[in-house]
């Protein structure tokens, strides 16, 4: 019974599988060989941080050590019997064979997909969607149907969570949306002209979510009977903004002093003062004597 994926692969490449029987390593001892050779010699002691240094590793190995190297089994270098085989080679294919390990699985509320105890970002907009996740070596690529919707670099750690920037976007955006929904209806509540009023907010071309979100602050602070009455008032002076709004508010707001009496100075009510001194005058209000 061959593994469905590696009977694929053979088809892929085009080469014959020589099966052995199982559990017998030795029917197939060049093989087990090379893999020996490989782990003793390139693997043994090396630390690999990041798959993306493991291929230009190898091929440094491979041109100063593993070809170079006098073969025990054929009494010749490899590099030597690979350059009078290659022209017997067939090409390989122009993409390689997609050794991804698919599995069927379903994204979180917080738009996130578990694997290996790591959290993997999908768009916000297909949480809880099952999505299709294909593993790699190097990364994990998330798809919708066909079509790619996320992929990220692979990690090896444990418990990390990696979020791409653009992932909550359309989150934020349907937050945003809400929030401004939210403040357009509290807007309409406060006067059967406020819809009137935004309607005149759009034909300026201004931003009416700004203007109505000041002027539902202000009846938070004046009363929102106050501001019914300024958005009413504003349709007799064509004044559409959220600061004519707070001028009109302040202006009302601010305490008006009633005027005091008037007092008055009599005749009779001046004093009689006598000038010791000839060259000071004063004059009668009611007259124009002269008293020295």
């Amino acid at each position: 019974m061959f593994n469905p994926r590696y009977l694929d692969f053979a088809g892929y490449y085009n080469f014959t599988i020589a099966p052995c029987n199982a559990g017998k390593g030795n029917e197939k001892g060049v093989v087990e060989n090379a893999v020996g050779y490989i782990k003793k010699n390139l693997l043994n002691g090396l630390t690999i941080p990041d798959f993306n240094i493991t291929k230009p590793v190898a091929q440094h190995w491979l041109d100063t050590v593993a070809n170079e190297r006098m073969h025990g089994e054929t009494g010749r270098k490899p590099v030597d019997m690979f350059n009078e085989e290659k022209g017997f080679l067939q090409p390989l294919p122009h993409e390689p064979y997609d050794i991804g390990q698919v599995k069927p699985m379903r994204a979180s509320r917080q738009f996130r997909i578990t694997i290996d105890a790591n959290h993997y970002s999908v768009p916000a907009q297909l949480a809880g969607v099952r999505l299709t996740v294909k593993l790699y070596p190097d990364r994990i690529c998330f798809y919708h149907g066909n079509n790619l919707v996320a992929r990220h670099v692979r990690s090896y750690d444990r418990r990390k969570d990696f979020e791409h920037p653009d992932h909550p976007k359309a989150l934020l955006q349907q937050r945003k949306k809400a929030r401004g929904q939210k403040v357009f209806m509290r807007f309409l509540s406060l006067s059967d002209k406020a819809r009137q009023y935004y309607r005149q907010l759009e034909q300026r071309r201004m931003n009416p979510l700004h203007h109505i979100r000041q002027i539902v602050a202000l009846s938070e602070i004046y009363g929102e009977q106050q501001v019914k009455t300024a958005i009413e008032d504003a349709f007799s002076f064509a004044a559409f903004s959220c600061e004519y709004i707070a001028n009109l508010l302040e202006q009302r707001a601010r305490p008006v002093r009633e005027p005091g009496a008037l007092h008055l100075t009599r005749n009779s009510d001046l004093l009689d003062l006598t000038i010791d001194r000839p060259d000071l005058f004063i004059y009668d209000i009611n007259g124009d004597d002269e008293h020295g």
